[in-house]
């Protein structure tokens, strides 16, 4: 199904392979590369035919950040315009490039970064974004942005205060130091370190087919509730849970996990439905 230009994707067993497939350049991250993401994302979110997303990098680095010769100022035209509208567009440029990776943290399925060698800048950003952090023993992180007279602006200045110490964001952020695969298992960025790549990929891919052999309208309401516990006290989540459960508990699916259990089988179950727009519902949209 792959018609993208910065990444290759292909749906198997229920788990989509998003594949950064500029290795020479380090997958690093074009424009085209922040309007290609979110857009299949988004088309993955929407047919359901995937319960997973496996998000990983061709070659030696997994991704070396922002492309920064692609993202250098244009050319001025002579004319002067107002600073202060310009600061206004760029705010709304911003939250766009943010949007990017907020689509790894609001599609329905659950998404896994498998990371080897270089995961830097906006690399930082985009695994932040992911439910899971798989990488193997060459990896190592850089939280960039400092050295470049910049502050982290597309999250994760947001998103590591609540998987790592706050001390150690800070740390990291303040001076932009690499840190190894070690250190960020010991801080709770990586969930598991393997010893080569080979290793890493095969069981990225194991975990992937574990998670798509679960309900995917539980693990949908999983990833959900995590987030929104997240963001907002106990009493709020726990309401919120009650309200989620008691309208998306399957008991076709209950029913299914339990037999599974017994016959120790595997089980079956239906595909989230697809999700379509009012217009597209209406024939309004070609």
């Amino acid at each position: 199904m792959s018609k993208y230009t910065c990444f290759e994707v292909k749906v198997e067993d229920n788990v989509a392979h998003v594949i950064m497939n500029r290795p020479d350049e380090f997958n690093s991250m074009t424009r085209l590369f922040w309007k290609e993401l979110p857009e299949l994302i988004k088309e993955l979110d929407k047919n359901a035919k995937a319960r997973v997303i496996l998000l990983r990098g061709e070659g030696k680095h997994f991704n070396a950040g922002m492309d920064l010769a692609n993202f250098a100022p244009a050319t001025k035209d002579g004319v002067k315009k107002d600073p202060a509208r310009m600061r206004e567009t760029f705010y709304h440029e911003v939250l766009e490039l943010q949007d990017t990776f907020s689509a790894l943290e609001e599609c329905r399925m659950p998404t896994i970064a498998s990371i080897q060698g270089a995961c830097v800048g906006g690399g930082i950003d985009m695994v932040a974004a992911c439910d899971i952090r798989y990488c193997s023993a060459d990896a190592f992180f850089k939280i960039a942005e400092v050295d470049i007279g910049l502050a982290a602006d597309v999250g994760t200045l947001q998103r590591l205060p609540t998987l790592m110490p706050i001390g150690a964001v800070r740390e990291l952020s303040y001076t932009g130091r690499k840190f190894l695969p070690e250190e960020a298992l010991a801080l709770g960025f990586m969930n598991k370190v393997f010893d080569n790549q080979e290793d890493l990929e095969k069981g990225s891919l194991e975990l992937a087919k574990e998670i798509a052999s679960k309900s995917p309208l539980v693990t949908r309401v999983i990833k959900k509730q995590i987030n929104y516990a997240r963001d907002h006290s106990v009493k709020e989540s726990l309401d919120y849970h009650a309200a989620w459960n008691s309208s998306l508990i399957s008991g076709q699916d209950m029913e299914a996990a339990m037999k599974s259990y017994m016959d120790k089988s595997k089980a079956n179950y239906d595909d989230l439905e697809p999700t379509h727009s009012f217009w597209e519902k209406e024939g309004l949209v070609p």
